[in-house]
């Protein structure tokens, strides 16, 4: 059975920085990418890795870095310069694709719960 869990969400101060990670278990994906949703809003794409390659939303661009460790089955995102509208919780997706980059929801095949980032200014 698949299972997608991320971890690292907290509370903290604007500027600051979180890393967040994702195990996947039961498989091993191709490619692998985060989400995020704030409350009222849809859900958004914020990056993406395949087979090393790797793509971010403007917003997020030059200030996170996804990264993936194929032997822990892991993908990693580390935000640095947080800033409060980058609150929000954060999803962790999976989809055995190669199309790079996969950015829309409806390509990934596999979810995690989510876990909540907030950012205090």
């Amino acid at each position: 059975q698949v299972q997608l869990v991320e971890s690292g969400g907290e509370l903290v101060q604007a500027g600051g920085s979180l890393r967040l990670a994702c195990v996947a278990s039961g498989r091993t994906f191709n490619t692998m990418g985060w989400f995020r949703q704030a409350p009222g809003k849809e859900r958004e794409f914020v990056a993406t890795i395949t087979s090393g390659n790797t793509y971010y939303s403007n917003s997020v661009k030059g200030r996170f870095t996804i990264s993936r460790d194929n032997a822990k089955n892991t993908v990693y995102l580390q935000m640095n310069s947080l800033k409060p509208e980058d609150t929000a919780v954060y999803y962790c997706a999976a989809d055995y694709s190669r199309l790079y980059p996969l950015i829309k929801t409806a390509t990934y095949s596999y979810w995690g719960q989510g876990t909540q980032v907030t950012v205090s200014s």
